[in-house]
């Protein structure tokens, strides 16, 4: 069954996109524009995605940080003022 008529996507898309990590309506649209148009879909895209259907809003739940801490990277350094009026 069609979820999204502006773009032809059906519900089998959408779980596929959410199993492949699309936890929302926004990521969703990212994956394949469901939602971006008319937006009649975005209700039953969040009916279909549930609560609970991506795992990383269980973590979230759980307690967990939404997202690991990266790695800081090295600083780039860019010019003062001072060093501009000196060359």
């Amino acid at each position: 069954m069609y979820v999204c008529s502006c773009f032809g996507i059906t519900e089998q898309q959408v779980k596929q996109h959410a199993e492949n990590g699309a936890c929302t309506p926004r990521q969703i649209a990212s994956a394949c524009k469901a939602g971006t148009d008319c937006g009649g879909c975005v209700r039953r895209i969040q009916a279909l995605l549930g609560r609970g259907a991506c795992p990383r809003r269980e973590l979230i739940d759980r307690g967990a940080p939404a997202f690991p801490q990266l790695p800081r990277t090295a600083a780039v350094a860019t010019p003062s003022d001072a060093d501009r009026d000196a060359a």
